[in-house]
Formats: structure tokens, sequence, C-alpha cells
């Protein structure tokens, strides 16, 4: 079996569990982030408006949506090396090398919504959050990953960010160069009681 394998990940999470000494679980740690543990850009998508929207007009309505954003969000995903981790929901989630690449892709996926919106009805209109961070993750095969940037930029997507936000946490930001000219304001975001500094991208001047 691959050690990279998500059956071996999950063996080694039931022996940590199952470990009493805190030394063999020191030890299982090590080597499931030796095994597992990748420097990654994580970017999360939200769509906004599913309560309302399914309430109005139901699921099925809803669920269109959702399939036409995929079909639009995986493509630019790939444009910029981003690599698609999964769909779940209204949700996206993909992992790029760079956090500009993920800033370039945000802004490239607003566009594209807000061209397309203007060839839609209203209530078909697909409008997004996006959240981005940057830090050690936790790949498991190719569909699934964990650790705090997955975290981060799940809240910021999915709870935080409004209609054609894009939110990027401090330290992603800071990875930007300037002469990428990614024109952003400092927030302060409360995420499960922590504060983490963070920017708010204006896409419409990138």
């Amino acid at each position: 079996m691959s050690p990279r394998s998500p059956q071996k990940f999950y063996d080694l999470l039931l022996q940590y569990s199952q470990a009493e000494e805190p030394e063999i679980r020191k030890k299982l740690e090590t080597t499931l982030w030796e095994n597992y543990g990748q420097e990654q850009t994580v970017f999360v998508l939200d769509m906004s408006g599913f309560s309302r929207l399914t309430r109005k007009y139901g699921i099925i309505h809803y669920l269109s949506m959702v399939r036409r954003m995929q079909l639009t969000s995986e493509p630019i995903v790939k444009s910029f090396d981003g690599y698609m981790i999964k769909f779940e929901a209204d949700n996206c989630f993909a992992i790029f090398p760079t956090p500009l690449q993920a800033v370039n892709a945000s802004v490239a996926m607003q566009h594209a919504f807000d061209a397309a919106n203007l060839l839609t009805a209203d209530d078909l209109d697909i409008r997004i959050g996006c959240g981005i961070d940057y830090g050690k993750i936790l790949m498991v095969g190719s569909d699934d990953c964990f650790g705090d940037a997955v975290n981060r930029a799940s809240k910021m997507g999915e709870d935080i960010a409004q209609a054609g936000e894009i939110l990027i946490t401090k330290d992603a930001m800071n990875m930007i160069p300037a002469e990428a000219g990614v024109k952003a304001k400092e927030i302060n975001l409360s995420i499960s009681g922590i504060s983490i500094p963070a920017y708010v991208i204006d896409y419409r001047a990138v």
C-alpha cells in the first residue's frame, strides 16, 4: 500500500487515537506530516444565496446554478496551475502553488460570473465569495485536505465573504509581490474566536 494512500492515512490516525504513550503519538504525528504534509495555497469558493434561492425557486433551480458554477470554475482553476480538490454542495475547493495564482484565479472567476450574469435572468445570476490562505496542510489522496489553512480559507469563503468578495489572510497576502498590483484593503476577521489579520481584494481593480 502506498504511504500516501488515504487508507494508510486513516490507519495511522486510528493508531494515534489508540496510542497511550505521548512518544508514540508524537512519532505517528511526525510520520503523518512527513508523508502527507504539503505547503499549499488553499482556495475555497462559496455561492451566495443558497437558502433564499432554494426557498423561492426550489432545489432543482439552485442545483442547475451549482452545475454552471462547476463548469465555469474548474477550467479557471486549471488555467492558473491550480489543482481541483473537490466540489462539495455549492463550494469549490482547490489548491494553488502560490497565493498570487489563487488571487488571479479568483479575480478571473468573479469577472466570468459577472459577464455570464449579463446573459441570464436575475434569478439565475451566480455570485460568489472566495477565501484564500497559505500554509502546511495534509493532502489525503487526490480529493481531500486538512489543516489550519484549509479551515481559515473555508471560514472566509463560506461564512464571511459576501457576494463579490475575495478574502485572503495577511500571511498569504504578504507573499504576493508588490509589482503584481493587487489592490486590497486590510481588515481584521474573527474566525472561531480567533482574530485573523486579512485583506479584502478589489477584483475590479486587479
